[in-house]
């Protein structure tokens, strides 16, 4: 990624040469690994298997496989000022999650003790369902034991002194889970469409998880979406429109998603008044170039 796309100005000078890991460098993971390192940080990426390292082996920094649910395979990696957990649990349940999030995140917090550590978690833990706004201060009481999990691995973090990012709904080039759907066919408009989504583009993400990682910006937990909230409707209106299609369906509310079913509008209030701006502030950014 170049860091023209940041959104926010990441010329984090003090941290040049300070080296970071990244556990989990997949989609997400891996933008913020190149950004980083464009930026002057000294990075080391994780991923879950050695074919996955091997894939990575043309980026700039170094790629390694490693199962951060093993005490020692954590240890063995060395030092690091900064970690970003920010793997994924593939759809895995809640078992995989309490491996990946709760142990996985205790060992790289024991066996690495970095000054700085940012947990990426999810806006999902928000379970509020009246379409009220909800920021770091709101209620987060999970029904679905994942998303009590991704909280214990949050209250892990966060006692260590770190960061807990919660991310909205994460799309971007090659992956936008909601298009995918709509042009298969697959979409339904729930209940007529009018309940809140909440997503942030993966440039985005990443730019704010790079901002997280600075010490200097206070620990604790932060809303990481475009701050834009829209309705189903509104969503699955605008694809329909863009690519010349009709809406969906109407059908029941789908009640079999892993973490739950909510109905919130989610404020980055908090991480915009750092200074930072998302360069998609909509979907419809997005969507104009797609």
């Amino acid at each position: 990624m170049n860091p023209a796309e940041a959104g926010f100005a990441c010329e984090s000078a003090p941290l040049r040469g300070c080296r970071l890991l990244v556990a989990g460098c997949g989609y997400l993971g891996l933008a913020v690994a190149r950004l980083a390192h464009a930026t002057g940080w000294e990075v080391a990426g994780l991923t879950r298997s050695a074919a996955s390292a091997r894939a990575l082996q043309g980026e700039p920094f170094r790629v390694l496989p490693c199962d951060i649910t093993e005490a020692s395979a954590v240890r063995a990696l060395g030092h690091f000022d900064a970690v970003l957990h920010c793997a994924s649990s593939g759809h895995g349940g809640a078992e995989v999650y309490r491996r990946l999030f709760e142990e996985g995140t205790r060992h790289l917090l024991e066996g690495l003790r970095p000054a700085r550590f940012v947990f990426t978690g999810s806006t999902s833990v928000y379970a509020q369902t009246d379409g009220a706004w909800v920021t770091e201060e709101s209620p987060a009481e999970p029904e679905r034991e994942t998303g009590r999990i991704l909280r214990s691995a949050e209250d892990l973090v966060l006692a260590a002194g770190g960061v807990a990012a919660r991310l909205a709904g994460l799309y971007g080039p090659d992956r936008w889970a909601l298009l995918r759907k709509f042009l298969e066919g697959r979409a339904v408009l729930e209940e007529g469409g009018e309940r809140f989504l909440n997503q942030i583009h993966r440039a985005d993400a990443a730019s704010a998880l790079l901002l997280l990682l600075d010490p200097a910006v206070p620990a604790g937990i932060y809303n990481v979406a475009d701050g834009t909230p829209v309705t189903q409707r509104e969503l699955y209106a605008a694809f329909a429109d863009h690519f010349g299609k009709p809406l969906p369906p109407a059908g029941p509310r789908d009640l079999s998603r892993k973490r739950g079913w909510t109905h919130k509008r989610v404020s980055n209030a908090k991480l915009c008044a750092l200074g930072w701006r998302p360069l998609y502030p909509s979907f419809r950014e997005a969507l104009a170039g797609w």
